[in-house]
């Protein structure tokens, strides 16, 4: 696959009503927005079933309905529920059966014949993980999925399943304020030959330079951001100030504090991509640059210094 550097990530557009939701959420609103981004130029959309419980999938499905050069879609699985349990309790499987019927189920609701890139959403239960490799690993075979990947996996979890079958890549999260993969994590990849798709390289969209207090203050009470360390005090004040010093560094460049924050992640020769969460159109205007730009080892150190002199405790 060749894909460009940033993606379309289709967390937010499953909508609201579920612990791990980011509130309520206009589907036409989300049709535009992945219109906007593929006119754009970005040529992949990230997706899984439990975002909003398969409305995601349905909704990615819907904007790609009758487009003639289709992007390539990524979803995951491991993440399942019950389709008649009135809770809508989420649990985790990486059995066989299960892996094979969330397979034909992401298929029917993208309203696509093969997945480009197939992810195991978490390593979750531990003791599945080769169950669950293998059977992606046949899914491939069969021709239903192009490349299998993981999502969320430990070094020596990558290990296992590499006995079994080759890992196309792993995606992980890692921003500006999150950057613990580049200790272990991304000298893996490197080595092993593993693209590197990160998540949340805005932070939940706490680094676009969108985000304010009030912002925060009046989330929804089904959005999780605002139960999150770096949503609250002590961080939050830090963390709006970091925007600011952002938001410095790319008024010399003409670009935003999300792509600045972005291309932060993108200096990495390990990431292959960095998945950008887009709720409208508009949004697309604040992130498109971040596929060309890339700072200087100045302004990369300028970004730790700050954060070392301004972290809390």
């Amino acid at each position: 696959m060749q894909i460009t550097p940033i993606g379309v990530g289709a967390w937010a557009i499953g909508g609201g009503g579920l612990p791990f939701a980011w509130g309520p959420q206009d589907d036409d609103e989300s049709v535009g927005a992945i219109h906007a981004a593929l006119d754009r130029g970005i040529n992949w959309i990230d997706t899984a079933p439990v975002y909003g419980l398969g409305h995601s999938e349905e909704i990615v499905g819907r904007a790609l309905k009758g487009r003639a050069n289709r992007p390539y879609v990524f979803t995951k699985c491991s993440l399942v529920w019950d389709p008649n349990d009135p809770k809508r309790e989420v649990t985790r499987s990486m059995k066989r059966e299960s892996i094979h019927r969330e397979c034909e189920d992401s298929l029917r609701r993208l309203g696509i014949d093969v997945i480009d890139l197939y992810q195991i959403h978490w390593p979750d239960p531990d003791a599945e993980i080769e169950e669950g490799w293998a059977a992606a690993a046949e899914l491939q075979k069969a021709g239903k999925v192009r490349w299998i990947g993981v999502s969320n996996f430990k070094t020596p979890q990558m290990d296992r399943a590499r006995s079994l079958a080759p890992i196309t890549s792993l995606q992980p999260p890692y921003s500006i304020l999150s950057p613990e993969i580049e200790v272990e994590i991304l000298p893996y990849c490197a080595q092993h030959n593993i693209g590197v798709i990160v998540y949340s390289p805005m932070k939940s969209g706490l680094l676009t330079g969108a985000m304010t207090r009030e912002r925060v203050a009046n989330m929804p009470e089904d959005d999780f951001r605002q139960r999150t360390v770096n949503f609250k005090e002590p961080l939050l004040t830090r963390n709006l100030a970091l925007v600011e010093r952002l938001r410095e560094i790319g008024n010399r460049h003409g670009r935003t504090p999300g792509e600045v924050a972005l291309a932060w992640t993108l200096r990495r020769p390990e990431v292959t991509g960095a998945i950008v969460g887009l709720r409208s159109a508009k949004q697309v205007d604040g992130i498109i640059g971040a596929g060309e730009f890339r700072l200087t080892a100045a302004e990369v150190e300028e970004i730790s210094r700050f954060l070392s002199e301004n972290t809390p405790g």
